[in-house]
């Protein structure tokens, strides 16, 4: 008997690494019918990042290997409610004659709102999520976070099936009162054969050695945008703290806390351990994770970051502060790498102190690392995925059967109503 298959949308702000590769394994998979409508070409075509600061244009495929379409964007661009405003959206979901549509777009923007209501009067079922694994916003605004209880039921409430990438994602939504049968952990991955490809071609000596770095020396690794929030200046003092012999601190990465970072290394005189790489591209950022030793991410606020993943399938071990929730799936202390208090410095010296002591035990922490994400992984992501569209597409069936049914019920006149006085 024939499985059946299911005809897929999913709408997705802008092409971006991590996504494309599970795109491009959904557009195999023989279940699914699978298209991609982009709301913009940011990242394929060259364009300012707010976050980086500066213009970025991937340096990999991005549209290869999947059906895609680009839909006009008839607003700003920026990063507000009418930042997107697709109102061509509305014809390809009503005309598509989809079952599913698999949203990756903000609640925040207006096409997200342009998307849901064609779906629901399509009788298409809608899925979408959020990496969120509390309802803290990044900037601490109490009254964001009461608001967030309040509307965030009724919210992903409207989600024929809730997608998370982690585990703290799912027990958040639960609990807000989503049905635990609503949600469907899928995981964010990268393309894990790709990456271990690269990095096992990449010239660690050459790495370093343009770095002016050492074979001997031990590497700290920071990579991601050089935000306030990401908190690289706790890694630095840290690093000045844990005062390790031959050790360097390499930040990859651009953002407005680069000349912070300058100041603060010259007054705490570790300038010449510093190294500081400005934003590296992908094709690039393989041999840069494969000549480090020990990778740390201190963010405030990094729900489910993917640069994680790209350490450890690399053979790093992570350390992460605890407020990176979304990565506890992967990051076992004493396992994979170790967890820290957010913005305790001290903790976080003494952790790179005894990590960077012991370099047998650091390489035995950066297998497991490498060996955890063999099932973590777009394999895992695609079947996830089809299982939450199964899901989505059966729920919204039986809501509108049971519309259809009261409705009809409603029509018909009642014993009561229907008698003669």
């Amino acid at each position: 008997m024939l499985e059946q298959s299911f005809r897929v949308l999913t709408v997705a702000s802008h092409p971006v690494p991590y996504a494309v590769v599970v795109f491009r394994e959904l557009s195999r998979c023989p279940q699914i019918d699978f298209q991609v409508a982009y709301c913009s070409l940011r990242g394929q075509e060259a364009g300012l990042d707010p976050e980086f600061g500066i213009g970025v244009q991937w340096d990999v495929p991005l549209l290869d290997g999947y059906e895609w379409s680009h839909v006009p964007n008839r607003a700003s661009g920026t990063e507000s409610f009418l930042g997107l405003y697709n109102p061509g959206l509305w014809k390809l979901i009503r005309e598509g004659r989809f079952d599913a549509l698999n949203c990756h777009l903000s609640y925040h923007c207006a096409s997200f709102w342009i998307a849901f209501f064609a779906a629901r009067l399509s009788g298409t079922a809608f899925l979408f999520g959020t990496d969120a694994t509390s309802l803290t916003p990044r900037a601490s605004s109490r009254w964001k976070s009461h608001f967030k209880r309040f509307l965030w039921p009724s919210l992903f409430g409207l989600a024929d099936q809730v997608t998370v990438p982690s585990s703290a994602g799912a027990e958040l939504m639960r609990s807000l009162g989503i049905a635990n049968e609503r949600i469907s952990l899928t995981h964010f991955v990268i393309d894990n054969n790709w990456w271990t490809d690269q990095a096992a071609r990449s010239d660690r000596l050459a790495t370093r050695t343009a770095w002016g770095v050492s074979e001997h020396d031990l590497v700290v690794l920071f990579s991601a945008k050089l935000q306030p929030w990401k908190r690289p200046l706790d890694l630095l003092r840290a690093f000045a703290g844990a005062a390790v012999p031959n050790s360097v601190l390499v930040f990859a990465g651009e953002g407005p806390e680069r000349g912070e970072i300058e100041r603060q290394a010259a007054a705490l005189g570790i300038a010449s351990r510093i190294r500081l790489l400005g934003f590296i591209n992908q094709s690039r950022l393989p041999s840069v994770y494969a000549s480090a030793d020990l990778f740390v991410l201190p963010s405030s606020y990094d729900p489910c970051p993917v640069v994680v993943c790209e350490a450890m399938v690399c053979g790093l071990p992570v350390v992460i502060s605890d407020e990176i929730r979304g990565r506890f799936d992967l990051v076992q202390p004493g396992v994979t790498g170790n967890i820290f208090p957010c913005g305790d410095v001290n903790a976080l010296a003494k952790n790179l102190r005894r990590l960077l002591s012991d370099r047998a035990a650091l390489a035995v922490l950066g297998e497991n690392a490498r060996i955890r994400m063999t099932t973590w992984s777009p394999r895992e992501n695609v079947a996830a995925t089809v299982e939450a569209i199964k899901r989505a597409v059966a729920h919204r069936r039986k809501d509108d059967s049971s519309s259809v049914t009261s409705s009809d019920s409603d029509s018909r006149p009642s014993a009561r109503g229907s008698s003669k006085q």
